[in-house]
């Protein structure tokens, strides 16, 4: 695996090894910046991979402002201490995830809609929940560049479970990413996107059908209604059994949503439709 690697101008790519879900097995960190240098998921948890990082960030030769923490899941935080001790540089995070993390004493909370400039360049950022509560995006406008973290990825798909993630959320999440317009994606997981709307759309239409297998299996169980582990073999018929444990937590999330909507309810053990 190539790194480090330019992947956009003034936008630097270095994956780490990480205990992330397969296929993936590595987390892409970036830096971001034609001046100030802003890095951007301090992954890994790994002691040898943690010393690779931190030569690849001096080695830019540029002053690093923070590192940004997409969400606070352990395949993007599991090196934010050492790396931020090591280089001498504050984390930055929405508050949703300071608050999951108070560990790491986030020094500043990032918010929807502020600016980060780092030379010409002037990265947005995006309050993007749903795979996690304080995932953010950031976008810059004139390069056509989104960081998008969890939020899509070019290596496996992304999981969405009912207590740490919102489903509802996630969707409108991913059409406002749609509707950016932007050039280039740059996951967590996997290799840069080209046209990331197309990628974005899939993934709601993906869900979308996903969610009326759910909806056909229960009405299928009529008014009796059937439990969530009933559901998964026929709404993910398409997928190998050893994934059925991360098919039942989607299960459980479109079942949530579906609730919240008013389309089904439940007693806390079955589901059935409205």
């Amino acid at each position: 695996m190539l790194r480090p690697r330019d992947v956009a101008d003034g936008v630097s790519a270095f994956p780490t090894r990480t205990p992330t879900l397969p296929p993936a097995t590595h987390t892409q960190s970036y830096a971001l910046g034609t001046g100030q240098v802003l890095l951007v998921e301090p992954a890994t948890p790994y002691a040898d991979e943690q010393r690779a990082f931190i030569e690849w960030a001096r080695g830019l030769g540029r002053e690093i402002v923070a590192i940004v923490l997409t969400h606070h899941h352990v395949d993007h935080v599991g090196g934010a201490e050492v790396l931020s001790r090591e280089l001498g540089v504050p984390l930055w995070a929405h508050r949703e995830t300071a608050a999951r993390l108070p560990e790491l004493g986030i020094a500043r909370q990032l918010e929807d809609g502020e600016s980060i400039t780092l030379g010409d360049q002037h990265w947005q950022v995006l309050h993007t929940p749903g795979h996690a509560a304080g995932h953010v995006c950031l976008f810059e406008p004139q390069l056509g560049a989104v960081i998008v973290g969890d939020m899509v990825a070019s290596q496996g798909t992304i999981l969405i479970e009912p207590t740490d993630g919102d489903m509802a959320e996630y969707l409108g999440q991913l059409r406002r990413l749609e509707g950016l317009g932007a050039k280039l994606a740059l996951p967590a997981h996997g290799d840069p996107i080209a046209d990331p709307s197309q990628l974005f759309a899939h993934y709601v239409a993906h869900r979308l059908e996903r969610e009326q297998k759910v909806v056909s299996a229960l009405e299928g169980a009529g008014p009796a209604g059937t439990t969530d582990l009933f559901i998964v073999p026929s709404a993910y018929a398409d997928t190998a059994r050893a994934a059925w444990p991360l098919a039942l937590l989607s299960v459980r999330a479109h079942l949530v949503k579906l609730v919240a909507e008013g389309r089904a309810r439940t007693d806390g053990d079955k589901y059935w439709i409205s």
